[in-house]
């Protein structure tokens, strides 16, 4: 059976259209808190690095169809720029830590030889990876998911013949607005803000199925 490797994911929207449709996937992420495999899903509680060896195992075998990489933006989205200076004076390394992230799930993706993405903000991961392939905003697949009527800017990039869907616009819906710009303060406004929007994941894998 073929699996999705999913990197950086809590929540697992990106690959419940693959899940329904008779995938299996395996998600890393620390925050799952302990490795389990619920109906098709194996959440690795761990880092990128941590879950290397499962990883690997699973490219070997033949049976990954993709690869999606949702690196923490929270230290590399232009939209953060004013804390820059605070972190480096704690930790000079900080962007670089990041960015080797980032790095990680693109080299996961490049080494499955399957359709990968690597996703993040607008964000100073352009100076090492240039030019994002790819942007949307999730108002732009509301005609797969109406709730994704909402704006916020999204760089992918991509490879291994990854294609993007085309907008599929709900026209009936208006104006999208900003939640995500007004998300309150709080333990998971991260993870809110972060959270695949089920519309792109839906157009995905009707492209790349």
């Amino acid at each position: 059976m073929k699996t999705i490797i999913s990197l950086c994911d809590y929540t697992g929207n990106m690959v419940k259209p693959w899940i329904e449709n008779g995938y299996q996937a395996f998600l890393v992420d620390p925050q799952h808190g302990t490795t389990r495999t619920e109906g098709g899903i194996t959440k690795f509680a761990g880092t990128i690095e941590d879950a290397m060896p499962a990883v690997s195992e699973l490219i070997r075998s033949g049976k990954v169809a993709a690869v999606f990489g949702f690196p923490p933006c929270t230290d590399l989205a232009v939209s953060g720029a004013r804390w820059f200076e605070e972190k480096r004076s704690k930790d000079k390394l900080f962007q670089a830590k990041a960015v080797m992230v980032a790095e990680q799930c693109r080299t996961i993706g490049r080494l499955a030889g399957v359709p990968w993405f690597v996703e993040n903000p607008v964000s100073v991961l352009s100076s090492a990876f240039g030019k994002p392939q790819h942007s949307f905003h999730p108002a732009d697949y509301t005609a797969y998911e109406p709730a994704d009527n909402y704006t916020k800017k999204t760089c992918l990039w991509t490879g291994g013949g990854f294609i993007m869907p085309q907008p599929a616009k709900d026209a009936s819906l208006g104006a999208p607005d900003d939640r995500i710009h007004k998300a309150p303060p709080g333990p998971e406004r991260a993870n809110f803000r972060s959270a695949t929007p089920m519309g792109f994941a839906r157009a995905v894998w009707e492209e790349n199925k």
